[in-house]
């Protein structure tokens, strides 16, 4: 089950899992764009599914096992819109934490607490990835995003102590730039950022998340739990500017 399928990380997602075999779950809010991404997939199937509504989540977890005879693999990937911070922090309403709150964090704890029991019952094949955001760990801008994207890596590493237990396990990727539809007319800015911040010299693909969410989730990884995993061009690792000013 891949939630936020219908477009960018999520749809390369699905498309890469079913490319590995698996029969894919793809569930987004915008239920057409989710038929559309599934409809181009061998085995996969296309679900409306609400992240901020706990029977929206429990019925597309439901619809899954039915479907599947099962569950594998959570990949929590749907998350609120970025919205842009004000001039002045103290000038920030609430609705904008809220809203990242609701949908970025809960919506990720409502999709493991439905699809946990399927999980736990997946004989040791259990797991679940989210996608988090480099935001997370540096400032990019959008404090309330950043701090939601900052809770779900403390929520893959309390949850994967918790499903251990049950022979789940719980892991996250975070990217940086992404080259999605969202900065469609802003190719100029990401020619920028991969000249002057990435060290590898380019932003992001979906390709480039989905094949370390489909790593994680594999067996490859089965001795691999409460990590998060950068994917991210270098930017966390290495000051660009810096070595531009000292001339490197």
């Amino acid at each position: 089950m891949v939630t936020g399928a219908a477009r960018g990380i999520g749809a390369a997602v699905a498309r890469r899992l079913t490319a590995e075999g698996a029969r894919v779950l793809v569930a987004d809010v915008d239920e057409a764009g989710a038929r559309e991404v599934a409809d181009g997939l061998a085995g996969a199937l296309a679900v409306r599914c609400d992240i901020a509504d706990q029977a929206s989540v429990d019925a597309a977890v439901a619809r899954a096992a039915e479907a599947f005879g099962g569950l594998d693999v959570l990949v929590n990937n749907a998350f609120a819109p970025v919205e842009r911070d004000r001039e002045r922090f103290e000038d920030e309403p609430d609705t904008g934490w809220e809203r990242q709150l609701h949908v970025t964090l809960m919506g990720a704890v409502r999709c493991a607490r439905a699809a946990l029991p399927l999980l736990a019952a997946a004989g040791g094949r259990g797991a679940v990835v989210t996608v988090g955001s480099v935001n997370a760990e540096m400032d990019f801008g959008g404090h309330a995003y950043s701090a939601a994207k900052a809770a779900l890596g403390s929520l893959t590493r309390t949850l994967a102590g918790d499903a251990a237990r049950r022979g789940v396990r719980v892991n996250q990727v975070n990217p940086g730039t992404i080259a999605t539809s969202s900065w469609s007319g802003r190719e100029d800015e990401l020619a920028v950022l991969a000249e002057r911040v990435y060290p590898l010299g380019r932003v992001g693909t979906p390709e480039d998340v989905a094949a370390a969410v489909a790593f994680l989730a594999s067996r490859d990884a089965a001795w691999i739990t409460g990590t998060t995993l950068r994917v991210d061009g270098g930017v966390l690792a290495v000051n660009t500017h810096f070595g531009e000013v000292l001339g490197h």
